[in-house]
């Protein structure tokens, strides 16, 4: 297998000098997230996410540097020599390997996508070519890479799991599975120190290319799997967008773990205790079984090791068929002909078969070691769309459960509440009723949740800005709805726990 990929060394000053050059000339061209967007449309811009380039080519047969950026890196096309000239510091591209002379034309050894940071900054994700998305229509290309190494670059589920990282400034970082290394990118902007592990040392060298060329501090890279390359160390926050494919053996490293079901999984998240300190969080994408006979919610808490909380949400199901196809044409086995398509659809449903799989469910993961002896495990599906980034949501969501642990009924009584921002109130019932038949609280941020109350519940909600004590505002609602006031309070602190615990209602010091 060849291994030709290019070098961007942060110990030698001539090569730092040429990323740097090369990353100027990136922004000088609007080789930029956003200059993409303008150049292609929208149509275009959306259609290459999908791993579709016509649209794009026939937005880019001008002649100015960012249609050649586009071409060269995106397109992976080959450019005139006078072409690229005009966009890059050609002899500098040379030299480090992003691209490869051929008579008189130049091609790229490697995909580089603009990818928008969450501060605004401009950064590049680097792959092997053809592989910057993968997904329905099936990576293509690889340039002269095995394909059992390829390594993807920005898709759904990277983009997803940094929208959903905790961001807050910390020590130290680990992004395991690091792949294109957009985690450990995102990580060194918070974290004084990054470690990048992988499996595919072809993984950790690209990884190396994108935190260069992006301008962020080099990460140290370690090579191996799971938690095996860092020993016994441990870190603030670990994250993982790992292979967590559930499959019938391990073809391509980028996405089969390698392990049986999904063992990989499951063996990631009890092992990441171990390796967090007090307060760290562990955060991952992840696939699991539903099992006949068995509540993939049970199979999820017997996952969660001790001293940890968890939240775990799941975004989706799909039957086993639903999955092999999907992954079948990931691999771009759809391509490989009708008698090798279904040998190989026949050993997913063998494997299923024979563990007892009747669908798949895929979602979010974080652990958060809070060494609590009464740990809160939140097992939740929630396939509705959300407001990313949900950094932010996270630590609210365990702060609450926090301040529900150590708050008994009385003292929740005695506790003041506001409404949280973005939180509307729908009344459902036939027109002209004079009461609703029902009232829903709809959060427009964050997990964007809905829940059913009833009118109590809505008019505590309402009067809720921190003023006054919960226990007196029940005394207040009893006495207008005409209800002893005694059994309203009994009643009523379950209401409020759940709107606390979903984040309709927030805790404050009490005013005055």
């Amino acid at each position: 297998m060849s291994t030709h990929l290019p070098t961007a060394d942060a110990q030698d000053p001539d090569s730092t000098a040429r990323t740097t050059r090369l990353r100027e000339a990136l922004l000088a061209a609007d080789f930029t997230a956003d200059g993409l967007l303008e150049l292609l449309g929208g149509p275009a811009y959306a259609a290459l996410a999908r791993s579709e380039t016509v649209p794009a080519l026939r937005a880019t047969r001008g002649d100015s540097p960012l249609e050649t950026l586009v071409r060269l890196f995106l397109l992976q096309r080959p450019v005139a020599l006078s072409r690229a000239r005009a966009a890059l510091p050609v002899a500098d591209c040379l030299a480090d390997g992003w691209l490869v002379q051929e008579g008189d034309e130049l091609r790229a050894s490697v995909d580089v996508r603009p990818y928008g940071g969450p501060e605004g900054q401009d950064w590049w994700i680097v792959s092997d070519p053809g592989c910057a998305v993968g997904g329905a229509g099936g990576i293509r290309g690889g340039g002269d890479a095995d394909r059992s190494e390829l390594v993807l670059g920005v898709g759904g589920a990277s983009t997803t799991l940094a929208g959903l990282t905790v961001r807050r400034p910390v020590a130290r970082a680990l992004d395991l599975g690091t792949g294109s290394g957009i985690q450990a990118l995102h990580a060194a902007q918070h974290a004084t120190w990054v470690t990048a592990t992988d499996l595919n040392p072809r993984a950790l060298r690209i990884a190396a290319l994108t935190l260069a060329l992006s301008g962020a501090r080099p990460a140290e890279l370690r090579e191996g799997s799971l938690f095996e390359p860092v020993g016994e160390e441990t870190y603030d926050l670990i994250v993982s967008n790992p292979p967590f494919v559930i499959s019938p053996g391990a073809r391509l490293t980028y996405r089969d773990g390698g392990m049986g079901g999904d063992d990989l999984c499951r063996t990631l998240v009890q092992q990441a205790a171990a390796r967090l300190n007090d307060g760290g969080y562990c955060q991952l994408l992840a696939n699991w079984q539903h099992v006949t006979g068995e509540e993939w919610q049970d199979r999820l808490r017997s996952w969660v090791p001790r001293g940890c909380d968890a939240w775990i949400v799941q975004r989706e199901v799909q039957d086993v068929t639903q999955y092999a196809e999907l992954w079948l044409r990931d691999a771009g086995d759809h391509r490989a002909g009708d008698e090798t398509y279904t040998a190989r659809y026949d050993a997913w449903l063998d494997e299923f078969e024979a563990r007892g799989t009747r669908a798949v469910g895929f979602g979010w993961i974080t652990l958060r070691k809070s060494g609590a002896e009464t740990p809160s495990i939140t097992v939740e599906e929630w396939p509705h769309p959300v407001e990313q980034p949900l950094g932010e949501s996270v630590v609210g969501h365990f702060a609450r459960q926090d301040y529900l642990r150590d708050t008994d009924d009385a003292a929740l009584l005695a506790a003041h509440f506001r409404l949280a921002d973005g939180v509307v109130q729908e009344q459902v019932g036939p027109p002209g009723a004079e009461d609703p038949e029902h009232v829903v609280l709809r959060q427009n941020r964050g997990m964007r949740r809905a829940t059913t109350v009833d009118t109590v519940g809505a008019g505590f909600a309402g009067v809720c800005d921190g003023t006054l004590p919960a226990g007196r505002i029940l005394d207040a609602i009893a006495q207008l709805v005409g209800e002893d006031p005694v059994l309203l309070r009994d009643r009523t602190p379950a209401t409020i726990r759940m709107l606390v615990e979903q984040g309709f209602l927030e805790p404050v010091a009490a005013s005055g």
